[in-house]
């Protein structure tokens, strides 16, 4: 695993460097967009928002049996921003965008699309990864943004129907207890899950030698290190900021 974060690292900078040359097209990027996000959107927010309800009907009879009912709303906006939506976003992109990007750019490897991108004398890594690389860490916190606001909500109309709860109380115990930070942070989070998915994910697609089977074997490596990955990251951001 050193090794292989090694060469994320060195791909990293060799991105950084041809999109500053400005050798990344606009249209790519957006490409890679709608490939990486928009087409993962529905899938997000779906479990997402069964995520916040399933949150919801375990802790609203316990809030209300104690009375603390009025915190039910911001105890789950709080768990959806910091957690839940960020994570649970980033795990569904990485199990359907980020296993694509894989098993395509080992697919070029194994057929020699590569060493004919070098030919022409085109750094492969700038000319595949990059594009790929910009699009997920913009569009990601974007996805993340979206799946707090269903994740709320969700919770919201749980709450209302299995304890009775008002959504004006419900709402005023999310905004009593939510600040601008753990926004921020999370946005950070999706920012840095969106670079490592595929960061992680074209790097093993990019080391794939061989054939057909070996396409595959990279693809599943490539989903097991990305989720590896990201709870790593996950971690170390909550230990920087909420520890």
């Amino acid at each position: 695993m050193i090794n292989f974060l090694g060469q994320c690292v060195q791909n990293l900078i060799a991105c950084i460097k041809y999109t500053l040359s400005g050798g990344t097209r606009f249209k790519y990027v957006i490409t890679q967009a709608a490939t990486i996000s928009y087409d993962s959107l529905i899938i997000s927010l779906v479990i997402v928002f069964v995520s916040a309800t399933v949150i919801a009907i375990q802790v609203s009879k316990q809030f209300l049996m104690t009375g603390a009912e009025a915190y039910i709303g911001g105890s789950i906006a709080i768990v959806m921003i910091r957690e839940i939506a960020p994570g649970f976003v980033a795990l569904a992109i990485g199990a359907r965008a980020g296993t694509a990007i894989s098993a395509e750019i080992a697919n070029m490897q194994v057929t020699s699309q590569v060493d004919a991108i070098k030919t022409l004398k085109v750094d492969p890594v700038g000319y595949y990864f990059a594009p790929r690389l910009l699009a997920a860490s913009i569009t990601v916190p974007m996805v993340v943004l979206i799946a707090e606001f269903i994740g709320i909500i969700g919770g919201l109309i749980v709450s209302y129907f299995t304890i009775g709860l008002h959504p004006s109380r419900y709402m005023h115990s999310v905004w009593l207890w939510l600040s601008t930070k753990d926004i921020y942070i999370s946005l950070l989070k999706a920012f840095v899950f969106g670079l490592l998915i595929s960061l992680v994910c074209a790097t093993q697609g990019y080391m794939t030698k061989g054939g057909a089977k070996d396409v595959g074997i990279s693809t599943t490596k490539a989903s097991v290190l990305s989720t590896v990955y990201l709870l790593i990251a996950d971690f170390i951001i909550n230990i920087i900021f909420y520890l």
